[in-house]
């Protein structure tokens, strides 16, 4: 596939690029500072950009197969919600380009439409990562919007309970009932197979490791 990656410069969105390439896509990654992305292939694309900025989305989209947004701008989002914004310009230019499938990386804490969060989940929010609510409340926005708005796409959202960089701990299944904390490369590896997994269209679904609950 050609895959368009906005947030490639992420701790995530690093390693997903790298495993994309390694898979044999190729990629065009939208990058703010486009020296942070290190790797070297004849299949990547880098073209500067920011969502918070303008952007030509018809040019970035031709040619592409799939569309990978793993954003996340925690000062920003507790004013603004940039990434439900940017989403609501995205849909219209995928559909123009006849772009049909997208995956959306948003956080483990944030609310699948319609339900609720687990009660040690919301206990978690409040408190230890409470200076995250701007984001997530930006994310929720966006699973709503796909969800009442977008339903013609293939998209999908991995509500992705990152933990920190390191060694792979393991493989990531889709689960609607448990929440792993993961390290980045092992959430990158786990949406890079969503990407292509038809059973995960229109899911707002969590991952854990094969040794925790899954679906």
């Amino acid at each position: 596939m050609q895959i368009l990656v906005f947030g490639a410069t992420g701790q995530t969105g690093q390693h997903f690029v790298r495993l994309a390439l390694a898979g044999g896509h190729s990629v065009r990654a939208v990058a703010r500072t486009p020296g942070k992305l290190t790797l070297v292939d004849d299949h990547l694309e880098v073209v500067q950009g920011s969502i918070t900025e303008p952007l030509d989305l018809d040019r970035l989209l031709d040619g592409v197969d799939a569309v990978v947004a793993m954003l996340g701008d925690r000062q920003a989002q507790e004013t603004r919600m940039i990434n439900t914004e940017f989403v609501r310009e995205l849909v219209p230019a995928m559909r123009r380009g006849g772009v049909r499938r997208f995956l959306y990386q948003a956080g483990g804490l944030s609310a699948v439409p319609g339900k609720r969060l687990p009660l040690v989940l919301r206990i978690v929010r409040r408190t230890i990562a409470r200076s995250y609510d701007g984001q997530h409340r930006d994310n929720e926005a966006v699973m709503r919007y796909l969800d009442t708005e977008a339903r013609d796409l293939q998209w999908t959202v991995h509500r992705a309970g990152i933990g920190s960089d390191g060694p792979s701990k393991g493989t990531l299944r889709r689960s609607s009932s448990w929440i792993s904390i993961g390290t980045f490369v092992d959430c990158a590896e786990y949406s890079l197979r969503l990407l292509t997994d038809d059973r995960a269209v229109h899911t707002c679904d969590g991952s854990a490791y094969a040794r925790g609950r899954r679906d």
